[in-house]
């Protein structure tokens, strides 16, 4: 949680008087139940995408995505591993890089999409800069991953680029 965004205190006030408490609480225990009232967020959206395709529902991988991304300040490649019926199996954060950039290694892509009997990926990573515009190298990474994962009869249905509240996805952009 980052500790300097200004909009926590009302926030977690808010959630207090929802749950009916009536308590000051320290900048610990605030962002502890920040933290908390996240994490319980990302749960139930990772929820709704295991029960229906994630094309069927796509604002939920859209908030799960955002919510997941918020105060990241490097950049995480994420790997969503959906079954034949488009529907999450598991997200994961498969590589971290720095503010500008991360490694990606296709080879270990391919091998954690067959560990999980995946047929079908969707991938993510933001962009902290802020700007959700794909970049060459974006690009250029999403077609090597499309063409390792051909090999082994698991298809590529988006890549989406975080940053901040918006989000970019390829296969709107006509980029897959």
């Amino acid at each position: 949680m980052n500790p300097s965004n200004p909009d926590r205190e009302p926030l977690a006030a808010s959630l207090l008087a929802t749950l009916g408490v009536q308590a000051a609480l320290s900048e610990a225990q605030l962002t502890a139940l920040l933290d908390q009232a996240k994490e319980l967020l990302l749960r139930r959206l990772r929820r709704d995408m295991r029960a229906a395709s994630i094309v069927a529902s796509p604002a939920a991988l859209r908030d799960w995505l955002r919510l997941y991304c918020a105060d990241l300040q490097h950049e995480v490649f994420l790997v969503l591993f959906l079954d034949t019926h488009l529907r999450l199996i598991e997200a994961e954060p498969m590589f971290r890089g720095t503010i500008s950039q991360t490694a990606v290694y296709p080879r270990e892509v391919v091998k954690a999409a067959l560990a999980r009997n995946a047929s079908a990926v969707a991938f993510a990573h933001n962009h902290p800069s802020g700007a959700a515009e794909p970049s060459r190298a974006d690009e250029y990474l999403t077609s090597t991953l499309k063409s390792a994962l051909a090999l082994v009869d698991v298809r590529v249905i988006d890549h989406f680029i975080v940053a901040g509240d918006q989000i970019a996805s390829f296969s709107e952009r006509g980029l897959l």
